[in-house]
């Protein structure tokens, strides 16, 4: 067998022995460390989001879940015994549970079995039925505020967009148009002017001079682009509950709100804030709050998952910003803007589906 060489005598097929030998790396180190995290605070994160679950009245019964440190008990087989006899290589997932009773106060504390979960070998593989099987690792857009322009063939600029897309949520997708009015889209619903959405989030920014007041001074407009003058000459609500009344409407196509209804607004409120402000239906992930701090400067905690006020606002500025210095726009499907999403999430995307099918069960 000929072993392949250079012009100047130097083989590539083996390096015996070669200090500059690069040592071969534990390829399955990622899926692996990926499952332990599942195990040691996956399952965790995902059983604190539903608990407590409460009855649809919240004043009879509410049911609280903890994880303790050792939730699977010693798999009913060993490897070898799978793989020989055809068998599952799982073992029972067991949660400490607590009903309370808000109406007498009485406790009840019990140790519940979920089911039997499947375990990860030491190869990094799954047994399923006697068959090894892998997870495979995906590589998704991270989350995060992405910046794209593009150029207007009537007047030759670029106009940019921005979406801000969650780990888990509704999407927000800001354009620019042609006549400098910067809209937004709720989760591709119909387009609305971004200054309404602001004015929906906060009753304090209820009104044109408010907004002007929070924008003044933070970037520099030029004559012939006003863009935010021409959003808020664009935006149709005067009001709070106007505001209100046009975001529900998008994001309930099919029903009404009367503004003079007090109930029918708070309702349409509260229908916002748990769109937006509520971790259960919106969540950025730690990844997505860390692109979003990087890109947009800010310095908000790892913690707060959920979209801020403060996020659209800067958002908003940033798109003024690029419209007027009229950069070069961003490469959006640059590998910096890529992450890996490994076995340990994925397993914890598909537990949270089945989750929050109990909780609705639980509730009826």
């Amino acid at each position: 067998m000929r072993l392949l060489s250079s012009p100047n005598g130097h083989h590539f097929g083996t390096v015996p022995n070669h200090r500059d030998a690069v040592d071969l790396p534990e390829l399955i180190a990622i899926q692996r460390r990926s499952f332990q995290w599942f195990v040691t605070e996956g399952l965790r994160e995902v059983f604190a989001e539903i608990s407590p679950i409460e009855d649809f009245t919240g004043k009879n019964f509410r049911l609280h879940f903890e994880v303790p440190e050792q939730p699977f008990e010693e798999p009913k087989h060993p490897v070898s015994e799978c793989r020989e006899n055809d068998r599952t290589y799982h073992a029972p997932l067991y949660v400490n549970a607590r009903l309370e009773n808000l109406q007498n106060g009485e406790i009840k504390e019990n140790r519940v079995f979920m089911g039997d979960f499947p375990l990860m070998t030491d190869q990094g593989t799954f047994i399923y039925n006697g068959a090894e099987r892998v997870v495979v690792c995906q590589l998704v857009r991270s989350p995060g505020v992405y910046f794209t322009g593009v150029r207007d063939r009537t007047s030759g600029r670029y106009l940019y967009s921005a979406k801000l897309l969650p780990n888990r949520g509704a999407w927000l997708e800001f354009d620019t148009s042609a006549k400098d009015v910067f809209s937004v889209k709720v989760d591709r619903k119909r387009k609305i002017a971004v200054t309404t959405l602001i004015k929906a989030m906060d009753k304090n920014l209820a009104s044109d001079e408010a907004i002007r007041q929070i924008f003044e001074g933070a970037v520099p407009e030029d004559a012939d682009h006003q863009y935010l003058e021409a959003t808020l000459d664009d935006d149709s609500a005067t009001s709070h509950e106007e505001a209100v009344r046009e975001i529900y409407n998008r994001l309930r196509p099919g029903d009404t709100l009367n503004i003079a209804d007090r109930k029918s607004v708070a309702n349409a409120r509260s229908l916002i804030e748990s769109t937006f402000f509520n971790s259960r239906r919106y969540d950025l992930g730690r990844v997505g709050r860390y692109k979003l701090n990087l890109r947009l400067r800010h310095r908000e905690p790892f913690t707060d998952t959920v979209l801020l006020q403060a996020d659209i606002i800067e958002v908003v500025r940033e798109l003024i910003r690029l419209n007027l210095a009229q950069n070069r726009p961003e490469d959006v499907d640059h590998l910096g803007n890529r992450r890996v999403r490994a076995v340990g999430e994925l397993l914890i995307n598909q537990l949270r589906t089945g989750l929050l099918r109990m909780e609705r069960v639980v509730k009826e």
